[in-house]
């Protein structure tokens, strides 16, 4: 196992900036996930962790190490594509076992690491066969095989599951987290998925224009969101965030006892009850403008005032768009942001 530091990271290409100065600390043993839109700068980070790209700045250290110059072959990594980067000519057995055979591993040993990673994923039965006889989970595990067999302290992931179909990707998750835990690799994955990361990591790194927007364990990002991009970006359906003028939900009446430009509240934290024309009635008075059945849940768009608010449901409730509504939250399922997009504690 061993532990990864970023220290002021930054790379740039001519006058367009990929990574900010960004820090990083990632523990030994835990599964990481760098986090966020197309062109956030995760897979350039996970590129500079590998030694594919040189930092403009800073400093990159494994175990303590400084490998900030050193070419990959020596930081004692492995890494696993998108795209898989099997050899279609090469059986799965040579498929695995070429890294070692570059390095001119003894056949024995080799042989026997082989053994052990093809019993661990499965493929046992597989060895004899090429890329083109494999299904696309199958040749996932090989590119695995390949990364476990070297050996490595720290496994390089780059977005590995997202040629796979939704089911299979989920069975998927839960084998690679099994893995990671078992061997106890310290393992570094970029995703666009915020479901991959929320279910698998132990760190969640959230990245956006370049720089670090949050890290911390899925609950945390999820209970406390520092930004509001980090509150849109986690959570299925997102955080709805209303704006707030003079104290009240911009274009209503209804006073939200918040010192904030903006009110954070997570769908499912709001309850619903039917309207009740009197204004001591609780909850805020709303309007359904749209709703979408997903079995067991039930998503309202509801108006209040000028905004919008998303509202998380039991499926059994019977909504049509007109209906009024009364919705509910706890003061302490309130978010507040100011005018930067920064959480107000």
């Amino acid at each position: 196992m061993s532990s990864i530091e970023l220290a002021g990271v930054a790379k740039s290409w001519g006058q367009t900036t990929a990574l900010h100065a960004i820090n990083l600390q990632i523990e030994k043993g835990t599964f990481c996930v760098l986090l966020g839109p197309s062109g956030c700068g995760k897979s350039t980070t996970l590129r500079i962790i590998a030694g594919l790209e040189v930092a403009t700045a800073g400093q990159v250290r494994i175990d303590g190490r400084d490998v900030t110059d050193a070419p990959p072959a020596q930081r004692g990594i492995a890494m696993v594509f998108q795209n898989y980067a099997l050899f279609p000519h090469l059986t799965v057995a040579d498929n695995i076992t070429f890294g070692l055979s570059v390095r001119k591993t003894p056949a024995a040993e080799m042989a026997t690491r082989l053994k052990e990673t093809a019993t661990l994923l499965g493929l046992t039965a597989l060895l004899d066969r090429r890329p083109g006889q494999l299904s696309g989970g199958q040749q996932q595990r090989v590119a695995l095989g390949r990364a476990l067999v070297a050996q490595a302290s720290v496994c390089l992931m780059d977005e590995p599951l997202s040629n796979l179909d939704a089911q299979l990707r989920q069975e998927m998750r839960l084998e690679l987290r099994d893995l990671q835990q078992k061997l106890g690799l310290t393992v570094v994955y970029v995703t666009h998925d915020q479901t991959e990361a929320m279910s698998m990591a132990d760190q969640v790194v959230l990245l956006n224009l370049g720089r670090v927007e949050q890290a911390g364990a899925p609950r945390e990002l999820y209970a406390q969101p520092a930004t509001t991009f980090a509150a849109r970006f986690i959570g299925t359906p997102p955080m709805n965030l209303v704006a707030i003028e003079a104290g009240r939900i911009a274009g209503s009446d209804v006073a939200i006892g918040l010192t904030a430009t903006t009110l954070g509240v997570r769908p499912e934290s709001i309850s619903l009850a039917p309207h009740i024309d009197n204004p001591e009635s609780l909850g805020v008075p709303a309007r359904v403008a749209s709703v979408e059945y997903l079995g067991a849940d039930l998503v309202l768009r509801c108006t209040v005032g000028t905004q919008t608010l998303l509202v998380r449901a039991n499926g059994r409730f019977r909504m049509q768009p007109g209906d009024t509504v009364r919705l509910h939250w706890s003061p302490r399922d309130s978010h507040g942001f100011d005018v930067a997009g920064q959480r107000i504690h």
